[in-house]
């Protein structure tokens, strides 16, 4: 299939996209990477009346040290990440996630911005960037406010952004020398979405111990503290004391009753705590 019939604009600058943003007729969607709403365009899944297109807006594809967190624009393309054109002050775990996204035709285009705003649930940035503890950096006329990648998806393909809203940039903090991480994704190969993401990271000298289950249908479950999940503490039994029935009862409070999911969910946050031990 092809889309249907749709004007296109270049936005020059974050208010040329918010100006496009708020014509009061039609339905308007922002395009960067376009690795997802391409095959929605074709699908007639989506079917915009202007495309805006803001790849050319320098903010975003900016990449700013601010201390004690990096700052990527929303135009960041997995691949810089994957290919460290992006400075490592993560222990790699960005750099492992952004590899695994898809094939490489896809990161090279794809953007950690893009993705965000799309809301697939089943997408590694809204897993991985909850599991740090990420920040978007949201623009429109009015402003910019910051939202929590964690706050930031309500349910599949559905954001907390207005209509007048654009992801600007991803705030990440830094990871301390000390941080161990783990990262497991099922799929049935390589290139696949996944049908569930586990997440286990542990910063002691920033006194964070999270974890994360996502790929659920909706947004992930974030457990902001994760010592009760595995026995009290960090360390290389943890994996062993996973308490199942804790993870069953996260999601029964996210209504996931996918037996499939739920079958995996426990498995892949085991994988992921044995990779943070080792790591």
């Amino acid at each position: 299939m092809k889309p249907v019939a749709f004007d296109y604009e270049r936005a020059a600058s974050l208010a040329d996209a918010a100006s496009l943003l708020a014509q009061p007729a039609g339905f308007v969607k922002l395009i960067a990477g376009g690795q997802s709403l391409g095959p929605m365009l074709n699908l007639r899944l989506a079917q915009p009346d202007l495309l805006v297109d803001i790849t050319s807006i320098p903010e975003l594809t900016a990449v700013t040290d601010r201390g004690d967190h990096l700052e990527l624009g929303a135009c960041v393309t997995h691949a810089d990440i994957e290919d460290g054109r992006i400075p490592d002050h993560f222990a790699g775990l960005l750099a492992h996630v952004a590899g695994r996204i898809a094939y490489r035709a896809v990161r090279n285009r794809g953007t950690i911005g893009g993705s965000l705003a799309h809301a697939d649930p089943a997408a590694d940035w809204v897993s991985a960037l909850s599991l740090v503890g990420a920040d978007a950096v949201v623009w429109s006329k009015r402003g910019t406010r910051t939202v929590p990648v964690a706050n930031l998806m309500i349910s599949s393909f559905t954001t907390a952004l207005n209509a007048d809203e654009l992801i600007q940039a991803v705030r990440i903090p830094k990871l301390s020398p000390a941080a161990r991480w783990g990262f497991f994704k099922f799929s049935q190969k390589v290139g696949e979405f996944a049908h569930m993401i586990g997440g286990v990271l542990h910063d002691p000298q920033r006194n964070v111990f999270r974890a994360v289950l996502g790929a659920i249908e909706t947004a992930p479950i974030v457990v902001a503290d994760a010592r009760p999940l595995f026995g009290g503490k960090f360390d290389a039994a943890m994996a062993d004391r996973l308490d199942r029935q804790a993870v069953m009862q996260l999601l029964d409070a996210k209504n996931v009753s996918n037996e499939y999911i739920r079958s995996l969910a426990p498995v892949a946050l085991k994988r992921a705590a044995m990779q943070a031990c080792t790591s």
